[in-house]
């Protein structure tokens, strides 16, 4: 009888480290030898405001950089991007989107091989939002390059919670991906077009909205 209270206590230790340990490391940001983090997790040093008079929207609570207050309305597009250019990379990060689609618009999206002119960002856009889950946009430039395949993405889509962004660019190919599922593929057939940039990251004007990204890391190639 004392035998098998023992090893049913074991069995429960063992259990409870096996379930531990991957929510302990849930959300934590564990680099591979070849990640660099662009986001330290409590301030926005690497990180420039496009249109510095609405930095009041930007801000960093409990490890995640955040865009909005879902209270105001987001006057202008607003762009928070890096000090250094990226050419060839693979970026990650985890992204929630939240908002009252009866307010205005609720959008977001991740900026890369983009320049800054003035208050203006222009280039490359993987979108976030209703209608645009996963589509390539070009900021300021062309507009929309490339539509999703949304099919197997809107079955696991968490679309009021934490999903995953995977942007990889090398030389003229582009592919996005969204918790895992390729949402589109673009070749980029004009070489007036720069191949280097900042990555930014965006809240679209018109509702009230905000936008959260955490474990953001990048690998260049």
């Amino acid at each position: 009888m004392k035998s098998d209270i023992f090893y049913s206590l074991l069995s429960l230790f063992f259990l409870s480290i096996f379930l531990y340990v991957p929510l302990q490391s849930e959300g934590q940001n564990i680099l591979k030898n070849d990640e660099v983090s662009l986001f330290d997790g409590e301030t926005l040093k690497g990180w420039n405001f496009l249109n510095s008079k609405h930095a009041e929207f930007w801000g960093v609570k409990d490890g995640v950089i955040y865009c909005g207050n879902g209270e105001d309305k987001i006057p202008v597009n607003l762009f928070l991007y890096t000090d250094k250019k990226y050419k060839n990379f693979e970026f990650r990060c985890l992204f929630r989107l939240t908002g009252n689609p009866q307010t205005g618009m609720i959008n977001s999206g991740i900026q890369y091989r983009s320049i800054v002119e003035g208050d203006k960002m222009i280039g490359y856009q993987a979108d976030i939002g209703d209608g645009y889950w996963g589509d390539l946009y070009d900021e300021h430039r062309r507009g929309e390059l490339a539509d999703a395949e949304v099919d197997v993405l809107n079955r696991i889509l968490n679309k009021n919670g934490w999903n995953s962004y995977v942007i990889r660019c090398k030389g003229d190919l582009h592919e996005l991906y969204i918790n895992g599922v390729k949402t589109c593929e673009y070749v980029e057939k004009d070489k007036s077009i720069p191949d280097e940039g900042v990555i930014a990251l965006q809240l679209h004007s018109g509702g009230k909205a905000v936008i959260e990204y955490r474990d953001i890391v990048i690998e260049e190639f």
